[in-house]
């Protein structure tokens, strides 16, 4: 099984999180010990500022055995779509395209979504576990 996992989830682990970091650490161990993890390219981007250089964005993804999975036409096309939806129903703008982009990326290339933010992707990726 493939999963993609949210930025807020690696951010848990990486800077020691008190509330939410054993939890995440022990979702991601079971996230590898059933297959592959992966991060599209938004939130490589959004790991970035916590890094001092990108070997060591490189070495903490590689620590916990993250690949990166790139953002394709065809994804960003279905997080256009959905964030169109979003706002044409009333959406506010605390949800931005990244969001989306993240979601449509775990829609495409993964089996399920690591987040800490369920709420809002059973709202708007409900076909993601």
């Amino acid at each position: 099984m493939i999963t993609a996992v949210d930025t807020s989830v690696l951010l848990d682990v990486f800077l020691p999180d008190d509330r939410h970091g054993e939890e995440s650490r022990q979702r991601l161990r079971l996230a590898y010990d059933a297959g592959a993890i992966i991060i599209c390219d938004i939130v490589y981007a959004e790991l970035a500022p916590a890094f001092r250089d990108r070997d060591a964005l490189d070495r903490a993804l590689s620590t916990v055995n993250v690949a990166c999975s790139p953002v394709d036409s065809g994804i960003a096309y279905e997080a256009g779509l959905r964030w169109q939806r979003y706002r044409a129903a009333g959406g506010s703008r605390t949800r931005i395209l990244p969001d989306f982009l993240i979601g449509a990326h775990a829609l495409t290339a993964a089996e399920t979504l690591l987040t800490r933010d369920r709420g809002f992707y059973r709202t708007y990726f409900p076909e993601l576990s």
